[in-house]
């Protein structure tokens, strides 16, 4: 078997757009994208974020999180507001509705993912995180 890292990267890259397919798929019902459910979800689980952190978390740009937080605006899923500790920025919350809306698909999504990776056990799940992150931080370091 290859055990190059270019082989590793190819193998990574197929799972991660099935993987990603799995996920915008139990998205596609409710007419939300992954980069709008994406920012729901870190604002459920961290609290209020400026909007130039809420990019940077989920790796969009400047443009593209402005936009995403304007329809997620639209909808009443989200609130812009000023921040307390910094004039210039603007911090992104859920509003009740929002915070219902992402409860709710939240459950739905773990589902779908879930029955995405069924392929390994608990266990290989378990160290296959692991690992992934150990290869994440490595790959880090020598990024400079």
């Amino acid at each position: 078997m290859d055990s190059s890292g270019t082989h590793l990267w190819l193998v990574l890259a197929k799972a991660y757009r099935t993987l990603r397919e799995h996920a915008e798929r139990s998205l596609e019902g409710i007419g939300m994208c992954l980069s709008d459910f994406a920012i729901l979800e870190l604002l459920l689980n961290r609290g209020p974020q400026p909007v130039n952190t809420l990019g940077q978390r989920i790796h969009l740009t400047s443009g593209s999180v402005t936009t995403a937080v304007d329809r997620l605006e639209e909808r009443g899923l989200v609130v812009r507001s000023a921040d307390p500790d910094d004039r210039r920025s603007r911090l992104v919350s859920l509003t009740p509705k929002g915070t219902r809306c992402i409860s709710d698909l939240f459950g739905d999504h773990r589902k779908a993912m879930n029955r995405a990776s069924e392929g390994l056990t608990r266990g290989e799940r378990t160290t296959l995180i692991q690992l992934v992150k150990k290869l994440g931080r490595s790959a880090e370091e020598k990024r400079s």
